[in-house]
């Protein structure tokens, strides 16, 4: 019972961030279903993937309405990435559960240095 608990308060805290920051929510969901639900890595990331659809799809909804969405460049987007998460899947599939974990945390690190970089840089505005 305190999964499907933990589960929903997940979904919420991703969705508000979702919403806040355009973040897909797997960021969140991934190492939560693994660290707190004990999920597999390959499990968790199956599962944060289903999951986001409908997360994505509320976002931009709402976000159309405020004239936000570009279409074109979304389509495009969404091309590219069913092409890519097929790729990815074939991957995931084949390597160790160890790999793809460390392979995930190598990726947290990367963005979260990015982050680090871009808020620590001077802020450069078109005057």
């Amino acid at each position: 019972m305190w999964a499907l608990v933990a589960a929903g308060a997940l979904g919420v805290v991703a969705g508000v961030l979702a919403g806040l920051f355009g973040v897909g929510g797997g960021i969140l969901f991934v190492p939560t279903l693994t660290l707190v639900l004990g999920l597999t890595q390959l499990h968790a990331e199956a599962s944060s993937l289903l999951a986001i659809l409908p997360t994505a799809a509320a976002g931009a909804w709402r976000q159309r309405r405020y004239g936000n969405v570009r279409w074109r460049t979304a389509l495009v987007l969404a091309l590219g990435a069913i092409v890519g998460v097929e790729a990815g899947v074939q991957v995931a599939e084949a390597l160790p559960e160890h790999t793809l974990r460390r392979l995930f945390g190598v990726l947290m690190l990367a963005v979260a240095a990015q982050l680090a970089w871009r808020t620590l840089r001077k802020p450069t505005y078109p005057c």
